[in-house]
């Protein structure tokens, strides 16, 4: 399906750029770190025959702008509303947001500051846990090594702040072989990443803040995902009283690349049970049926 490449500017003139396929009930869909305008591809394929799809690479990430500073949730959360803005405005509809990851976070805090325009909202996976002050040595950690451009120290600083086990990443490094990353591809990486460090470090682990939320939330989330994600979300799925809790069995934190029909038929699923309930303007607490 052709797909459109377009920009928005946010409230500080950052430029967004964004991907946009598909026809029919708007979807946004928000990356999580590393990550960028591929990275919902194989899901978006999937949901764009009955859904517009807007896939925007978040500040920090190209080819959307790298502006100077320390960067915050704060400025990010105007960044998605200015998305958010932009699929309203062109389709006439309230919007569907889908965040996976870093990408989840950043929709729980645009969700709590301004729902308005905001129809639902799927969660996979926020790493919650890893906020605040003690984020704060291991950004420091990270900057030094992205400053020397020391590959393998960069991704030790985040391999603690994600707390993947050590038996994962070397299943993932023997997956990858003999490969070695395009280093441009790489080096955009790598500064997306610093910047989100910067926005964890000044955020906070606080999980009770979220039961402001009341729009129709869907929490997605891998049985075999390491701890504390799990205990973490269980958490969130209490202190947001209309979500509804799926755990796939047999899925980790990467099942939007491993398992792509997965995450959209349940997306497909839920977007068509928020619709049957808000059938035009809609009730924004029309699907608060929680199912743990």
């Amino acid at each position: 399906m052709n797909s459109h490449d377009q920009h928005v500017e946010s409230s500080d003139g950052t430029r967004l750029a964004l991907r946009r396929l598909g026809a029919g009930d708007p979807v946004v869909l928000v990356h999580g770190s590393g990550g960028g305008l591929h990275s919902w591809a194989a899901v978006a394929d999937q949901l764009a025959p009955d859904h517009e799809v807007w896939m925007p690479a978040r500040r920090g990430y190209g080819p959307s702008d790298v502006p100077p500073g320390t960067k915050s949730f704060a400025v990010e959360t105007a960044d998605l509303l200015a998305v958010i803005e932009a699929a309203r405005q062109r389709t006439g509809r309230r919007v569907h947001v889908v965040g996976a990851s870093y990408g989840a976070t950043l929709a729980l805090h645009t969700a709590s500051a301004d729902p308005r325009d905001i129809r639902s909202l799927a969660i996979f996976e926020p790493p919650l846990f890893a906020a605040g002050p003690e984020i704060a040595p291991l950004l420091d950690r990270y900057r030094a090594a992205f400053e020397r451009d020391d590959a393998p120290a960069m991704a030790a600083a985040l391999h603690e702040v994600t707390r993947v086990p050590a038996e994962i990443v070397a299943a993932l490094a023997a997956g990858a072989g003999d490969r070695t990353p395009d280093p441009v591809e790489a080096r955009r990486a790598a500064i997306g990443w610093l910047h989100d460090l910067e926005a964890l470090a000044g955020d906070s682990t606080d999980i009770a803040r979220w039961s402001s939320i009341t729009v129709p939330t869907l929490l997605l989330a891998g049985a075999d995902t390491w701890e504390p994600m799990p205990t973490m979300m269980n958490a969130l799925a209490t202190a947001i009283r209309p979500a509804r809790h799926l755990v796939w069995t047999g899925q980790s934190h990467f099942v939007t690349m491993t398992a792509p029909t997965l995450v959209a038929d349940a997306l497909r699923q839920f977007f068509a049970e928020v619709s049957a309930a808000q059938p035009s303007s809609g009730d924004p607490t029309g699907t608060a049926t929680a199912t743990r």
